[in-house]
């Protein structure tokens, strides 16, 4: 046997994989099923929202941090990618690619003093980054537009083929929507990915095993910062507009409460939650007045009985099974 190890994702990770695969192939078929370009563009908003709250979980979930600036950092990749298409003629999908550095790279400069802060320091700092966000999008209104919002943001184009309406820039989300679920089950089996679930657990434990806890916390930050950021790109020229509201504190706080439906800490719960976010909204619309007030109550509800969130079913179903086993048997 070779003496030289060579890196294989775990039994777990290329199982996720398998199984992504299937589920990939399923949402394939959206396209051909939705009746018309509104419901395909619901399959568009479910992989931006997959982006956003897969990226959370990654620092929630497995990593134990409270960040309240998802939607600040959604903003940053939104107006930088569109900005510099609008205002500069950089082509659009270059200026997804620099959308989503220069989320990483915020992340990266708001890290630094906020991750060496904890609990409720922390969510207050990322509170304020993303305020601090909001007041840019408003007030750089040379650039930005404005409380008007940047308009006529154009399509992503590739070798001459424009993403110019839903049945096309799907395919888009499609893809990226996949790719970032391929990543975090290779991270989550990699020693990466052991480290951030160890940091998560106690950061003195981790850090006499030779774990830098802030390091860890920090590269997550900024992976999760990247996941928002290219969801924002990919947004405002789907969108072909970004405006400041789309990425307040209250889209973020809404996407910390998804991240908690779908379930904390676990590989599917941002799939879950991302159809939640997406559906729940557009069946309630019909509501008017009433639709915030029904959505809350839902989520309450919710998050009450169901602590794990949707993706810790199985979970309970196991428990409850293996404690009515024992009672039987007892």
């Amino acid at each position: 046997m070779s003496s030289t190890t060579v890196y294989s994702p775990s039994a777990q990770a290329r199982k996720r994989i398998r199984v992504v695969g299937v589920v990939w192939l399923l949402f394939a078929a959206w396209p051909f099923i939705a009746g018309n370009d509104y419901i395909l563009s619901l399959g568009v908003f479910f992989f931006i929202n997959l982006l956003l709250i897969g990226g959370l979980n990654l620092v929630m979930g497995f990593g134990g941090q409270i960040s309240l600036c998802q939607a600040g950092f959604y903003g940053v990749g939104a107006y930088v990618s569109g900005v510099l298409s609008v205002k500069y003629g950089v082509p659009p999908i270059a200026g997804v690619a620099i959308g989503t550095a220069g989320a990483a790279l915020s992340a990266f400069i708001i890290g630094l003093p906020a991750l060496r802060l904890r609990g409720d320091y922390l969510a207050m700092a990322t509170l304020g980054f993303n305020a601090i966000l909001t007041v840019l999008f408003n007030e750089l209104a040379p650039l930005t537009g404005g409380p008007n919002g940047l308009a006529n943001i154009p399509p992503i184009s590739i070798g001459g083929f424009k993403f110019d309406n839903a049945s096309r820039f799907f395919w888009l989300s499609w893809i990226f929507g996949g790719a970032m679920m391929v990543m975090l089950a290779l991270l989550l089996a990699s020693r990466a990915g052991r480290a951030l679930r160890a940091v998560a657990g106690s950061e003195i434990a981790a850090g006499s095993m030779g774990v830098d806890p802030f390091r860890v916390k920090h590269r997550a930050f900024m992976l999760s910062a990247a996941f928002a950021g290219l969801g924002g790109a990919l947004y405002a020229h789907f969108n072909q507009y970004a405006s400041p509201e789309t990425f307040s504190f209250a889209t973020s706080v809404l996407l910390v409460v998804m991240v908690a439906l779908g379930g904390w800490g676990y590989y599917w719960g941002p799939l879950f939650g991302a159809i939640v976010f997406t559906a729940v909204p557009e069946l309630l619309r019909k509501l008017h007045d009433a639709e915030l007030l029904v959505f809350g109550a839902g989520m309450i509800v919710v998050l009450l009985f169901l602590p794990s969130g949707i993706a810790g079913l199985g979970k309970l179903w196991r428990n409850w099974r293996t404690g009515r086993g024992t009672a039987q048997n007892t």
